[in-house]
This record gives structure tokens, C-alpha cells and sequence, in this order.
């Protein structure tokens, strides 16, 4: 019998094939196949129990379903399974929810972060079990995540009636640094200041220095790649005047000369942060963007596993290197391999983002490659080979003139060895200053005094908020892109000018969770989760317990004492704001109004609430992902009941994740004849007669491809006009 490959991407299985050869069989799980059910208290699909935790899963749609069926014929037909999910601990977790489905007694678990011959043959000559530990860490962030998001959203979010939809561990962590940087421009009041220099005949232009001193590396300094320089701040016209007409009045020479030579070491190869900051900068990709050119590379074998947090190497990775380096530029090999210190907290689960060979140069793959995924190749290919050549050496040269009481600062960098910058340049290294000696008079050619005005603080694009969010500990490289991506969706965030800029309703949201739930807003105490995470990952800490002292110690009284603060938020947000608070508060004001209005407009309808049985509220939204220009909220008090617009059906519904489940008798065991889902039944009423349809069963395709899929039943079968007869045993 055949060995069994379970694998997470269909995109693999082609050049897993190729390398595996006859005598196995390759299936692809589509990614996750199970999820939390959405029952029991607040939908969590768990309980929390006094010392232990129940969790209930379900597949995660109707695809699933299908696949998990195709998985159990092939494991039948199997003599043995090998579990070849991603190598992470999300990869880990849908490893072992592969083995529950399927009921799996002894699963080989196999890890590669690349697919290559030599990496994929090696795996599976040296399987392990599942990891447990990994394993509970997965579990415990799925369990978590769902607790803050589902209870914070249903019983905090829902109840503002601003149309918000969701809260979230670390969509909200994320979000706040997005507003306060926002809060932080909206205060800001710019002031005038001037620069000064002069220009010198000799062919050098010098700033204006209060001391002749040396100061710290700043944003005036020529070698920082992008920056303009500039003089010590002046504050005064007068000063600025004074200073010009002094460089004009006196004579001037050179005071100091000081040059010396430094050595700039190669930056690490690149984790899943660099990369995304690289290639936003460089490429313009959003983070989504690169992830998702990456995991082509990825499948196709091009590059390693690009969701990771280590900057190490493989040892034979590095040997080829050299050789490269040996062969095509022999100058800029080192004398021995560079080791690249790791980042605090990072798992160093395994290697960095590579090219699996160092030979495949990007102008041979370009010709191959879309032009997307050859520019990122292109981008990671350079980063990995500069992390292991020469240093780069600099001349650095600083001179200070003097005219009258005032100093005036020059600075060169020449590059007189290009090192690992002959692959990536991070350096400017252009400015070249004459030959001068201490004492040498110099020869004034102009003096002048720009005014120029202090800027607020910039918003982060895309890459510099990845960069915050690994150095606040908010977050793993898996979550960077998806939590970006949800801040949109949820209209929380726009991008502007290439930035991102929080919305009225995302910082009015983000404001009422600064006074409801501050503690969740603040990166210290996400990145403590994440640490605890870590913990259970390396087996230090029981999940289960954990997750039970959190919400017993933490969360469970904070969403009470949440919950108690609501009705004075909203009376707060109800009172009418005076003329000085408007102008003071700017647009944050400006929202409250508007949600003032909103619900000074709300109406009773005639729907019950389906919890409680009350009155529904009809609330006004300003959401353009709503149906309808309103949503109904239960106005009974302790209540938090909404319900939204199904414009098809015509009626009022629950979110999705409080629907109750699928019935498993509505499928039926037949594909739709277009994507391969299971069909449905589908039952509707047509001139006062009760009919059964047969339909695809994914909402999306049965609104674009599957739209012409319809089985119409006739006389003990199902017939469509454009698929013909479908028989079924039980129809």
C-alpha cells in the first residue's frame, strides 16, 4: 500500500510529487480543517470549567466537510500517514487536528522548511510525533483569542451603537498605536525654526554648531540613508539674522579635523518582519501582499519557510555561500561564516528567509518567474548573501570652522570598501570634503538662514507598524499581515498618502476601549500573553490552567466592571458637546455628534429580540459593510442582542457566529458540479407550495461561479436545466 503526505497547501503538491515519486499519495487539507464550534456560552464553543477545559470543534465549512471525507478514503487506502503540515506552531495545531478527525493512532510527523529533494527526503527519514507542547500553545491561542474577541465584541463593542463590529486581542493592542499616533498629530501645534550654514569657496557647505564639540549620530547626520541635514535648531529670526550677518562680518578657519575609519557590519538575513519592511519599502507590497508572494515561492521551492522570527542559517547554506563568494567576487569573503545575533523573544524554531539555492541567481529565474515574485526573490536572494560577505568600510571625516563666536560643521563618508553593500546598500556614502588642515583660513561664499517649521509625528505605514508591532511583543510573524488586513476590513483604518490613519469609528472605538478595557490596549500586557504562550510552547506552563487563571484573575472581572461603566459612556456620549469642547476635542468630538444623532434616531420595531423575547431597537450605522443603513439592538437592559439585514432573504438575522449550526442533514453526498462543495437543500415556498432545491452549499460561490448551480426536485429526483438529472437513494 501507498504512504500518505498530508500537507496544508494544494500548491505543494506538484513539486512534492515531483520529489516523492510513485508510491505516495498527496493530499492537501486546505489549510485548517476544524475550528471552535460557535455554541455554549457567548458561542465560545468551550467551556471553562474549574480545572479543566472542554473544547467542541466542528469543521470549519462545508469545503472542510468534503475534504475531511477525501482524507479519510485516503487514509484507508494508506499504510502510513505522514503529517507534513507548515513548520510552525500553527502548522503543528492543524497536524494534530488532522489526527483527531481522522482518528490517526500514529501519525509520523515530518518538518522541512523547504521544498527541496535533500530537505523533503531527509523529514521524512526522520519523523517524530506530534509536539505536544506546541500543540497546547496553538489551542490556547485559538481558545484565547476567541474569548477576548467574541465576549469583549458581543458584550462591550455591540453595546457602543456606533457599528463597530469586533474587538480583539491583538487587533485592538494594534489598533491603539494607530490612534495614539493619530491623537499625537491631531495635538500637534507646529513652531517655526530656522537652519543655518554656510558655503565655503574651498567646495563644502557647513551647518551651524552651538559648541565645536562632537554630538551624538542624529537625523543631521549626512550618513543616515534619506536624511536631510541640517543646522542646531535656531528659534528666532533675530538669532537666525544675527548668525548669518556673523558668518558675513568675520573671518573663518578651520578648527577641527578629525577622520577615522569604520567598519559597518552586514544586516541578519531576513525574518518575516524584515521582509515585510523590505519589500513595503522597496517594492511597495503591503504586508498581505508579501506574505502571499512569499508562500508562492515558498511551494514552488524557490525560498524557506517565510514565517519566521530567526535570523539563523543552516551551515550548509552558509558553505555555499562562500563558495559563491569564492567564485564570483572573492574580495568580500570573510575569514570566517557571520553569525547574526538573535532578536530577544524570538523562537529560533527554525531557519531564516533564504533562497533554498544559492546558484538559482534572480536574472535565471526571472524568465520564469511573475514579476512580482521575481522582484521579491530578487529582494530576499540579496539580503541572504549580503549577510554573509565582508563588512563595508567608511571614511568618516568631521570638520568644524569657526567665524566670530559661531561654529559651523561639515561631515564626508566615503565608502572605500563596498563589502555586503555591493548587495544591499543601507548606507550613503557620497559626500566627499577637500583635503583641510587645522588653521586654514577659508573663503566665504555664502551665508544663509532657512526658515523651515517642526512637523508632527508621521503615521506609520504598513511595514514601520510590523516593525512596532515585533518590537512591542504584539503579535507573532503569523499574525503581522492577518491583523493589518482585519483593521481595514473592519474600516478601522484607511490607508492615506500610503500611510495608515484610524477612522472616525476606529477612534471612537478605540476610545471607548481606552476607558473600558485599558489593560487589553497596552502592548506591555499583550506581548505578556504572548510571552505566556511562549511558555506553554516550551513546556513550562499547563494551557488548560492558564487560560483558567486569566480569565478568572483578569478578564472575567474586567469585561464586569466594563459592562457597569457602559450606561455613564453612553449618557456621556448622548450629552450634547458645547461650543468650546467642540472646538477643542477636533474630530473626536465631531464623532461623538454623529453617533449622538445616530441614536437619537433609533426606533422601536416590531421584531422580537430571539434571546430575550424583548423589543429590538432600530440603531442607524454608518458601516459600509452593513446591507442596510441600520441594524436592530435589543433594548432590554443586560441585554446585547443585535441583529442585521439579510437583503436575499428578507429578514433579520444573528451574526454568523451566533447562528446555530448546520443541520448535517441538509448536505447531500454529491459535489457541486462547479467547485466540488457539497450540495444542499435548500427549502422555499413558490405559489403557496413547500419546494426542495438542490444548491451549492458556500454562500460566495452561489453568488458568483455557482449561481447557474440549481437541482429542482421532480418526481423522486433532482433535475437542472443546465447539469441535467441528479439521483439520489434517499431523494
Amino acid at each position: 500500500m501507498p504512504n500518505l503526505l498530508l500537507i496544508e497547501s494544494p500548491g505543494k503538491l506538484k513539486k512534492l510529487g515531483q520529489i516523492l515519486g510513485s508510491g505516495w499519495i498527496i493530499k492537501a487539507s486546505m489549510g485548517h480543517v476544524r475550528e471552535l464550534a460557535n455554541d455554549g456560552e457567548d458561542a465560545l464553543g468551550f467551556d471553562l470549567g474549574g480545572q479543566s477545559i472542554d473544547c467542541r470543534y466542528r469543521p470549519r465549512d462545508a469545503r472542510s466537510k468534503k475534504v475531511l471525507s477525501d482524507l479519510r478514503h485516503a487514509v484507508k487506502q494508506a499504510d502510513r500517514v505522514y503529517i507534513a503540515t507548515d513548520p510552525d506552531r500553527e502548522g503543528e495545531t492543524i497536524g494534530w487536528h488532522l489526527q483527531q478527525a481522522l482518528n490517526l493512532r500514529n501519525p509520523q510527523r515530518v518538518v522541512y522548511s523547504e521544498i527541496t529533494p535533500q530537505a523533503v527526503k531527509a523529514a521524512i527519514a526522520h519523523p517524530r510525533t506530534l509536539n505536544q507542547n506546541l500543540v497546547a500553545a496553538g489551542r490556547a491561542r485559538d481558545c484565547l483569542d476567541k474569548l477576548v474577541g467574541y465576549k469583549g465584541s458581543r458584550h462591550i463593542v455591540w453595546s457602543l451603537n456606533n457599528g463597530a463590529k469586533s474587538m480583539g486581542r491583538v487587533q485592538s493592542a494594534t489598533l491603539h498605536l494607530l490612534c495614539v499616533r493619530e491623537r499625537e498629530i491631531q495635538a500637534f501645534v507646529p513652531q517655526d525654526y530656522w537652519s543655518v550654514w554656510v558655503n565655503y569657496q574651498e567646495g563644502f557647505k557647513a551647518f551651524y554648531r552651538s559648541s565645536p564639540n562632537p554630538r551624538r549620530k542624529s537625523a543631521h547626520d549626512s550618513d543616515e540613508k534619506g536624511s536631510e541635514p541640517e543646522s542646531d535648531r535656531v528659534t528666532t529670526q533675530e538669532r537666525a539674522d544675527a548668525l548669518v550677518a556673523m558668518a558675513r562680518a568675520h573671518p573663518h578657519q578651520v578648527l577641527q579635523v578629525e577622520g577615522k575609519e569604520a567598519r559597518q557590519s552586514p544586516p541578519p538575513p531576513f525574518v518575516t518582519s524584515t521582509l515585510q519592511q523590505a519589500a513595503g519599502a522597496k517594492l511597495h507590497f503591503s504586508p498581505e501582499q508579501t506574505m502571499k508572494v512569499a508562500q508562492s515561492l515558498y511551494e514552488k521551492g524557490h525560498i524557506t519557510y517565510m514565517r519566521t522570527d530567526s535570523v539563523m542559517l543552516s551551515a550548509p547554506f552558509c558553505e555555499s555561500v562562500r563558495q559563491y563568494l569564492q567564485q564570483h567576487d572573492p574580495t568580500n569573503l570573510p575569514r570566517k561564516t557571520t553569525r547574526h545575533r538573535a532578536v530577544k523573544g524570538s523562537q529560533e524554531a527554525h531557519e531564516a528567509i533564504r533562497p533554498t539555492q544559492v546558484n538559482h541567481v534572480p536574472q535565471q529565474l526571472q524568465r520564469e518567474l511573475p514579476s512580482d515574485a521575481a522582484r521579491l526573490y530578487e529582494l530576499i536572494w540579496n539580503r541572504a548573501i549580503a549577510s554573509q560577505c565582508a563588512p563595508a568600510r567608511l571614511r568618516k571625516t568631521r570638520v568644524v570652522t569657526q567665524s566670530g563666536e559661531a561654529y559651523w560643521e561639515a561631515r564626508g563618508q566615503v565608502l572605500e570598501f563596498a563589502g555586503y553593500t555591493r548587495y544591499w546598500n543601507n548606507i550613503s556614502a557620497n559626500t566627499v570634503l577637500p583635503p583641510l588642515t587645522q588653521g586654514q583660513p577659508l573663503h566665504l561664499e555664502q551665508a544663509q538662514a532657512d526658515q523651515k517649521q517642526t512637523q508632527p509625528p508621521p503615521r506609520y505605514s504598513e511595514p514601520k507598524l510590523v516593525k512596532l508591532m515585533e518590537q512591542k511583543g504584539i503579535g507573532r510573524p503569523s499574525t503581522y499581515a492577518p491583523t493589518i488586513k482585519t483593521l481595514k476590513q473592519r474600516e478601522y483604518v484607511r490607508l492615506h498618502q500610503g500611510k495608515l490613519q484610524p477612522t472616525a469609528l476606529g477612534l471612537e472605538l478605540d476610545g471607548a476601549l481606552e476607558t473600558l478595557l485599558p489593560d487589553l490596549l497596552q502592548p506591555e500586557f499583550t506581548a505578556q500573553m504572548e510571552a505566556a504562550l511562549d511558555a506553554i510552547a516550551t513546556g513550562q506552563q499547563e494551557w488548560q490552567t492558564y487560560l483558567i487563571d486569566w480569565h478568572r484573575s483578569y478578564f472575567g472581572p474586567a469585561i464586569a466592571q466594563a459592562k457597569s461603566q457602559l450606561p455613564s459612556l453612553t449618557i456621556a456620549a448622548d450629552r450634547p458637546a458645547s461650543t468650546s469642547d467642540s472646538s477643542a476635542a477636533g474630530s473626536t468630538t465631531a464623532v461623538a455628534t454623529k453617533t449622538t444623532t445616530a441614536k437619537a434616531t433609533k426606533t422601536t420595531t416590531k421584531t422580537k429580540c430571539p434571546s430575550c423575547g424583548g423589543s429590538m431597537n432600530k440603531v442607524p450605522s454608518r458601516s459600509k459593510k452593513l446591507k442596510a443603513k441600520h441594524f436592530l439592538r435589543c433594548a432590554a437592559p443586560g441585554c446585547s442582542t443585535v441583529m442585521f439585514w439579510n437583503a436575499k432573504a428578507k429578514r433579520y438575522e444573528l451574526p454568523h457566529a451566533q447562528r446555530q449550526a448546520l443541520n448535517p442533514d441538509q448536505f447531500v453526498d454529491h459535489p457541486c458540479p462547479v467547485c466540488g462543495a457539497l450540495l444542499e437543500r435548500y427549502a422555499y415556498t413558490k405559489d403557496g407550495q413547500d419546494k426542495v432545491m438542490l444548491r451549492c452549499s458556500l454562500l460566495e460561490n452561489r453568488r458568483g461561479k455557482c449561481k447557474e448551480v440549481a437541482f429542482f426536485q421532480s418526481r423522486g429526483e433532482f433535475w437542472s436545466p443546465k447539469f441535467g438529472t441528479l439521483k439520489l437513494p434517499d431523494a
